[in-house]
């Protein structure tokens, strides 16, 4: 078994269908919220992500063939004064779980945030995604927090 990982150049169709892909099944699963994207999301994705000059995705390949992706996006702490890295998405096909694969993918994104000169790397995690939890916490990530409260992820849709 070949692993690779290769990161993902959003003007080739070939890798755009495979990260499309990815993120579609992505989107169908439970942690993704059990609805496909918009045929619409699917072809805009790659050509807007390649206007951001901060996006940066890689596609994890056994034997070949697509296996994982992340997804990640520079931005700025100012606590810190100084960039990091959002990790926004991460996928493992279920035919492929088991095998390291997000390791290998949180590894490609410390390396890129080391070299981007990065104070930290964050992401988010849904409360119920036990599995994700685990494996980000013996990756070292660790729940943010503060002394009052625990922190969480909101959001408010605008179209």
């Amino acid at each position: 078994m070949h692993i690779s990982i290769s990161r993902v150049d959003y003007s080739s169709s070939q890798q755009a269908h495979e990260l499309t892909s990815l993120l579609n099944d992505y989107a169908q699963d439970p942690m993704g919220g059990n609805a496909a994207l918009s045929a619409q999301a699917l072809e805009d994705l790659c050509p807007q992500l390649a206007l951001l000059d901060h996006a940066h995705s890689f596609i994890c390949y056994v034997d070949n063939k697509p296996a994982g992706f992340i997804n990640c996006f520079e931005g700025f702490s100012t606590f810190k004064a100084q960039k990091l890295l959002n990790i926004h998405d991460v996928y493992i096909d279920a035919t492929y779980r088991g095998l390291g694969i997000s390791k290998k993918l949180l590894k490609q994104a410390e390396q890129l945030a080391k070299e981007l000169k990065c104070c930290k790397i964050t992401l988010e995690v849904l409360a119920g995604n036990t599995i994700a939890q685990q494996a980000y916490s013996q990756f070292g990530f660790e729940a943010g927090s503060n002394a009052l409260s625990p922190t969480y992820f909101w959001q408010k849709t605008l179209n």
